[in-house]
């Protein structure tokens, strides 16, 4: 039995799962919801192949007093970022280009970069060429603005201003090039900083494949991969299935917020990086695509040592003491990697492989224990008060609760 498009369904016990033991994520699941901390959760266990746990909490809009569905459509914002990795992966394979290839080579906008020095007084000339791996790696010197002590935030405060509002359409290419006018916060390869590279990567993917960032994703990995329900909008016809967008409030409840970033329409977000939406059904399909080194239901889109080449870590540790990484953690093409167990704060394996988004989504797929997560709401959390709410913390709770119940 499949449900929306996700897996076949297994008894728990059947893949090494203890069903009374699972019973134990509801209850936490549902105190959150109660308390007024999170609007909703679906949460997604597969092992083995199988689908062993989809429950739903909450409500996917609480002013309608509207419950949360199996196929609700959610903003995925930043689980945007592996999907567009691997399609850059798709086209390396192909032999479009080398992951040290200049990224000028294929977008002008990035030849003979400046980089600010360290306090930022002054810029200098880049010591090397921001390749793709950089992108890849978020190792290229790009942010997002978010360093309110420095003149780059200025910088990225007028492009956001010119790619994010919605009465001004910007495509990639032009965005690419108000890019490339901003130095770089610090030399690439040098550090791990998370930035605008994604968008980069989108730009390239439209370059190097000539067609659409959008058209490209859907013919090469939506439909291939069955996931009918990821696309930049929201089609008319499923508006109803999609969740309301919450944030936190300083009294530690939640409220409606508009939409951020800015976005196209109600239904349309089509900001490269960070604007696909989707079920949690279809990101579970991409995830056992990658969890079977390539492939689904008989198409490959990846080969199996590309696979593993995007779940290794490949930062150096230069990089990772300058990137404010959490200890126990790397960074592969697109994913962070746990290099550590006994660092990181959960339970989980060596070479697990994940990311999130900023509605408080989050995902993560682990070779040794053959095992899927996901869990999604919409709650946007990017600036707020730990003591408020602490999506890792949550996150984390999740993830106990999930290995806690595996038995063999």
């Amino acid at each position: 039995m499949e449900i929306y498009g996700g897996l076949p369904r297994a008894v728990p016990e059947n893949v090494g799962i203890s069903t009374s033991r699972l019973a134990r994520i509801a209850p936490v699941m549902q105190g959150y919801v109660d308390a007024g901390k999170i609007p909703c959760a679906l949460t997604m266990i597969a092992r083995r192949g199988k689908l062993v746990h989809f429950e739903k909490f909450g409500m996917q809009d609480i002013a309608a007093a509207k419950p949360i569905q199996f196929d609700t459509i959610f903003r995925l914002y930043s689980m945007t970022k592996p999907i567009t990795s691997i399609a850059v992966m798709m086209l390396y394979e192909e032999g479009h280009f080398q992951l040290s290839t200049p990224v000028s080579e294929l977008i002008p906008a990035f030849k003979d970069m400046q980089v600010y020095t360290e306090n930022g007084e002054a810029t200098v000339a880049a010591e090397r060429e921001i390749t793709i791996k950089h992108l890849l790696t978020h190792t290229a010197g790009f942010t997002y603005g978010l360093e309110s002590d420095h003149p780059i935030a200025q910088r990225y405060e007028d492009l956001f201003s010119n790619i994010y509002a919605p009465a001004k359409k910007v495509d990639l290419a032009k965005e690419m090039e108000l890019l490339g006018k901003i130095p770089l916060f610090f030399q690439p390869g040098t550090r791990w900083y998370y930035g605008m590279s994604s968008e980069v990567i989108c730009c390239l993917i439209e370059a190097v494949s000539g067609m659409p960032l959008a058209e490209f994703l859907k013919t090469r990995i939506f439909n291939p991969s069955g996931m009918r329900d990821t696309d930049f909008s929201v089609p008319e016809e499923n508006a109803d299935r999609y969740a309301t967008l919450y944030e936190p409030t300083e009294d530690g409840g939640i409220q409606g917020v508009q939409e951020v970033f800015g976005a196209n329409g109600p239904l349309s977000f089509n900001h490269n990086g960070i604007g696909l939406q989707s079920t949690a059904a279809d990101y579970l399909r991409f995830c056992q695509m990658l969890l079977n080194d390539g492939e689904l239901d008989g198409v490959r889109l990846l080969g199996r040592k590309t696979v593993e080449c995007v779940r290794t870590d490949h930062l150096s540790n230069d990089c990772k003491i300058h990137s404010f990484f959490e200890p126990g953690y790397g960074f592969g093409l697109g994913f962070q990697v746990v290099t550590d167990g006994t660092d990181t704060p959960t339970l989980g394996s060596l070479g697990t492989y994940e990311w999130g988004g900023a509605a408080c989504t989050w995902f993560w797929i682990d070779p040794v224990a053959d095992l899927i997560g996901i869990l999604m709401t919409q709650l946007f959390v990017l600036d707020v008060d730990p003591s408020v709410f602490s999506f890792w913390e949550f996150l984390n709770q999740f993830k106990v609760l999930t290995y806690q119940a595996i038995t063999n």
